[in-house]
């Protein structure tokens, strides 16, 4: 699923020059998140060390990333300096990494009114956070390092309360807002571009093996509560109502709400909706008579 060119965030955040590639892309961003950084650290000593030690003193983007997750993610026997190596000999040796990462970035800035900048994003949303851990953990489990990747996914479920098996496939452009209690099994796809509230689950529906988990389809916007059970798919462009619990396949460009999940318009002839909610985070537009909403 090709990645779509995402808009630079609206004023005040600057403008991006022509872009003529995934490295004059990535080095832009740094560009910006080191002045983002000076800039705050100008104006708030107190957090001066902080900033220069995670942003400010290192020359790339993988190595402040690779760094702060380190210090995030280490513990009395795991050690920052042992997970520093790991994230970045993997994000140097993998492009399509630092390309995600740099995405990642962009749909937090962009769709989340609440982030004020790339650094502030970078630094603490551990939305980003859990989904940059993921990625090296997926090419872990990916490499047959399984028992590795686990003790990966272990630690990130631990500090940012987001339980991503190793296994599952995510893609470029994703947003975990507040991300607090997210849970994506194993053999579950997410495709680019895909919104995702807090307390989410992407889960199983027993103790079947194989491959049980949804196929989530690009520009999906999943409401916060959430739950999408069993080897369903939903359709590019469909969102997914707060609370919602799905069980079965979602058409493209369609709204699911309630439960049981209900398509909006019908079965039959769903209403169809031209934006793409997991870029645009509409979550209330397919409600037309607020009175039938009200208790």
């Amino acid at each position: 699923m090709p990645v779509q060119d995402l808009p630079m965030p609206p004023s005040p955040a600057p403008t991006s020059p022509a872009i003529g590639g995934d490295n004059d892309d990535e080095a832009w961003v740094w560009a910006q998140i080191r002045a983002e950084a000076r800039r705050d650290a100008d104006s708030e000593p107190a957090l001066a060390s902080y900033l220069y030690s995670t942003i400010i003193s290192h020359s790339s983007l993988s190595r402040s990333l690779s760094f702060h997750l380190g210090n995030k993610l280490c513990s009395s026997t795991l050690l920052s300096t042992l997970l520093y190596d790991l994230f970045l000999n993997t994000h140097s040796s993998d492009p399509s990494l630092r390309s995600a990462t740099v995405a990642d970035l962009r749909a937090s800035r962009i769709r989340d009114p609440a982030c004020t900048s790339f650094s502030h994003c970078l630094l603490n949303y551990k939305g980003f956070l859990a989904i940059q851990a993921h990625r090296v953990a997926h090419k872990l489990w990916a490499q047959n390092r399984k028992p590795l990747a686990l003790a990966l996914q272990s630690r990130i479920a631990d500090v940012f309360s987001v339980d991503i098996h190793p296994g599952a496939r995510i893609g470029k452009g994703i947003l975990l807002d507040h991300a607090t209690g997210v849970v994506i099994g194993e053999t579950a796809v997410v495709g680019n571009n895909v919104s995702i509230l807090h307390h989410v689950t992407l889960g199983g529906t027993g103790k079947a093996g194989g491959d049980r988990h949804p196929k989530i389809g690009d520009g999906v916007l999943i409401g916060a509560g959430a739950t999408i059970l069993g080897n369903v798919r939903i359709g590019e462009g469909a969102k997914i109502g707060a609370g919602s619990l799905v069980l079965n396949d979602v058409p493209p460009w369609t709204t699911a709400v309630g439960n049981p999940a209900r398509l909006v318009g019908g079965k039959e002839q769903p209403k169809i909706h031209e934006d793409v909610p997991g870029e645009s985070m509409d979550h209330t537009s397919f409600i037309s008579h607020w009175s039938d909403y009200v208790i």
